[in-house]
């Protein structure tokens, strides 16, 4: 019986970065960053300052606020409306969710 052929060896990087891209895991932190910019920008210089993006990851935006009331806001009023304009800045939909979470 003749013995598979070995094509060579592979490092743990790659055996762990085929794995997570066949299974949908990996993220770009190119795309990362582009959320985190079209966030900023859809707020503002002055709002930016009060919510914070900390983390992005399969559509979901985490956004850090200052003051219990900025969160109510953005919870109840205006989020959304930042929401589509941070897609519309990055031309894709990629922001499907927001979680807006007091800074502490």
């Amino acid at each position: 019986m003749a013995k598979p052929e070995r094509r060579g060896l592979s490092t743990i990087q790659d055996v762990l970065q085929s794995f997570l891209k066949t299974n949908g895991i990996t993220r770009s932190r190119g795309v990362v960053v582009a959320v985190f910019q079209a966030w900023e920008m859809a707020l503002g210089k002055e709002l930016a300052k009060r919510a914070r993006p900390v983390r992005f990851d399969r559509g979901e935006l985490t956004i850090e606020v200052d003051s219990p009331a900025f969160r109510h806001e953005l919870t109840s009023y205006t989020g959304d409306t930042y929401r589509q304009q941070t897609n519309d800045i990055l031309e894709r939909d990629l922001v499907h969710r927001m979680i807006f979470k007091q800074r502490g």
